[in-house]
């Protein structure tokens, strides 16, 4: 599958209740999220990569890298909604790689490396993983794109990957990368790492 086409979406049109504002824009050592976000694709890894959002902002920021941005006017209807519609954007991809916008120390070398385990067992799903624990990101083979599709609410790729344990493969990375921030308390946290 070394000719495969690999889509990314970056997942950027959460609400953020938790956090009280747009998080993305909250920076953890002078750089936004949404800019670390963004850093962390690899060059030209990905046939194509997309940034759902709903954030004029980032969408720009999104052209300054070179990829697409697609307006989710419907931030309300869960992060089902997100993935629906970077999934029918590459639907035409042999599978897609997910990354959440709101894991700051992610690494490029990382979501590489998810790719390049992905092309070695191309009919699993491929997600990162520290001590057992699963995270992001996790790549789909096209298989599963209706499954993603038919996702409701706030349900994400985990719903797939329980119905199909069997089908996954992990990638041992750093605790730090798969940290997530939904609370200033947890910003403020890895400030504290840095």
């Amino acid at each position: 599958m070394g000719d495969a086409k690999i889509g990314c979406v970056v997942m950027a049109a959460g609400n953020a209740r938790r956090f009280g504002a747009n998080k993305l824009a909250a920076a953890l050592a002078g750089k936004p999220l949404i800019l670390r976000a963004l850093e962390a694709v690899p060059e030209g890894l990905f046939s194509r990569v997309e940034v759902v959002t709903q954030y004029a902002e980032v969408a720009d920021m999104a052209a300054c890298f070179g990829f697409g941005a697609i307006k989710n006017r419907r931030p309300d209807l869960g992060l089902s909604h997100t993935i629906a519609l970077g999934t029918q954007a590459l639907a035409d991809c042999d599978a897609i790689l997910y990354m959440v916008a709101d894991q700051p120390l992610l690494a490029a070398e990382t979501v590489s490396r998810v790719a390049a385990a992905w092309r070695e067992t191309p009919a699993c799903i491929v997600a990162a993983a520290h001590g057992g624990k699963r995270g992001n990101p996790c790549i789909f083979p096209r298989e599963f794109f209706p499954e993603l599709l038919a996702l409701t609410g706030d349900t994400g790729g985990s719903a797939v990957i329980r119905r199909h344990p069997d089908r996954l493969r992990t990638v041992e990375v750093p605790a730090a990368e798969l940290a997530d921030v939904d609370t200033p308390e947890a910003l403020a946290s890895l400030q504290e790492h840095q």
